[in-house]
């Protein structure tokens, strides 16, 4: 695997607070090899022309412990948001493994975004981690059907083995639940396929559902995107543009439809929705980074 140079890795994110309530933001890799046609990431404003290369940050667990034991204050440290930490060379490499092991010892919380069911197999660590800091584990599931989300994420794991992943995390006590975006204009918004997501989210005991309903493009990314569309969706990237030109933030049309119907299975579930409740339900029991005795 090649390597990028890095000085620092953990980041202080005075905006993560707004997204799960993160304090740090961390990514080991750098680009991705999930392939997903609607991945901002992909954008020019990353500067990485290279994207679809995952590759590591140079001396990343060193780093890693550098940064951590400089911290005057513990928090919630927050990785997956440019590229996933459980890509396929994770299994080999252990990086986002070891990184957990360095966030216990130091006392650290932690949030993960990701698409591989490679996660469970750090369950050990993250229950450790749960003992005395809060975990939040968020797994991207945009399709309840596995034959769209090959279309749209071309090299991840299936929706069918992400749930599974989601299950076995809920099984062992995790708090987990399900990033659902991005929800897709005229593919994947359907009423089929959202209640559909919400009903197995249910079977697997998801505690949420965070959606996005819409596409972001931008430069790099919008033309990659309509690429794909060609490919797998004759006439979409005519669609697209009909509907929504340069806009950077393209919803779906049909939210006032979808919206009610979406939150109505939800609550009907049980299944947390809004960011401000996820948020305190995840922290809920803990007093700073010490499990209170509550």
């Amino acid at each position: 695997m090649e390597t990028v140079p890095a000085k620092s890795i953990v980041y202080h994110d005075p905006k993560g607070a707004a997204w799960f309530g993160g304090d740090y933001k961390m990514n080991i890799y750098r680009g991705c090899n999930h392939g997903c046609i609607y991945c901002d990431s992909r954008s020019d404003c990353y500067q990485n022309p290279d994207f679809d290369t995952v590759k590591a940050k140079e001396n990343a667990l060193a780093i890693i412990r550098d940064n951590l034991r400089r911290r005057v204050k513990t928090g919630v440290i927050m990785t997956g948001s440019t590229s996933d930490p459980y890509n396929p060379f994770e299994k080999d490499l252990l990086l986002s493994r070891h990184a957990l092991e360095l966030i216990c010892a130091y006392g650290f919380g932690v949030g993960i975004s990701t698409k591989s069911q490679l996660i469970t197999r750090d369950i050990d660590i993250l229950k450790d981690i749960q003992a005395f800091s809060p975990v939040i584990i968020k797994i991207t599931i945009t399709c309840a059907d596995d034959d769209l989300a090959k279309k749209l994420e071309l090299a991840a794991p299936s929706s069918t083995q992400r749930f599974a992943a989601l299950k076995t995390l809920r099984d062992n006590g995790i708090y987990a639940g399900i990033l659902l975006m991005p929800v897709m204009p005229f593919i994947s918004d359907t009423e089929e396929n959202i209640l559909g997501i919400v009903e197995k989210a249910k079977n697997c005991g998801a505690k949420f559902i965070y959606p996005g309903f819409g596409v972001t493009m931008r430069s790099g990314q919008r033309e990659y995107m309509y690429r794909r569309f060609d490919e797998s969706f004759p006439g979409m990237k005519e669609r697209y543009m009909k509907a929504f030109g340069d806009k950077y933030s393209c919803g779906i049309p049909n939210y006032k439809q979808i919206w009610p119907k979406f939150k109505a299975a939800c609550d009907n579930a049980g299944i947390l929705y809004r960011m401000s409740d996820i948020i305190k339900s995840y922290k809920q029991g803990y007093s700073g980074n010490q499990l209170s005795l509550l």
